[in-house]
């Protein structure tokens, strides 16, 4: 795997790229130079710490024949307080929809991605405490929130 980012201005907005996929803007600006234009490099993680992990779970629930119509992973991090602030507690939320979810798969499938599967998981857990719960909404046909409630 490659990557690389290319610093286009202004503040410390860059455009983030690899050879398989398609770019993204990276942007830790914030306050200090009044924008914030897209995902900082920490909550790029924890977007892919979410993918990740919904992957596998996706995967392995369409194994199990489980009748999941759609999928949310949540996750909700807290910053060591000194440089390098990185991540000492994660916890995820994963919210499942569809009729006739079997709970006991679905602990199986989380359990396999958070244990073997996932490689995000695998990396951060050696310096977070990773804790994560579930819930089933029975609803086929789920009308999923936009972005997240009280985000800045």
């Amino acid at each position: 795997m490659k990557a690389q980012v290319t610093w286009t201005g202004p503040g410390l907005r860059m455009v983030g790229e690899t050879a398989e996929g398609p770019a993204i803007v990276v942007d830790s600006s914030g306050k200090a130079y009044g924008r914030h234009s897209g995902l900082s490099p920490m909550e790029l993680v924890l977007v892919g710490l979410a993918g990740c992990t919904a992957m596998d779970v996706i995967s392995i629930m369409a194994k199990k024949r489980q009748p999941m119509t759609n999928l949310q992973v949540k996750v909700e991090a807290e910053r060591a307080e000194t440089h390098p602030k990185v991540f000492t507690k994660l916890y995820i939320e994963y919210v499942a929809y569809g009729n006739g979810i079997e709970e006991k798969a679905l602990i199986r499938a989380i359990e396999l991605s958070e244990e073997s599967y996932c490689s995000v998981i695998g990396m951060l857990k050696h310096s977070a405490e990773i804790t994560s719960s579930l819930r089933i909404v029975s609803d086929p046909n789920p009308s999923l929130p936009g972005p997240l409630a009280g985000a800045e």
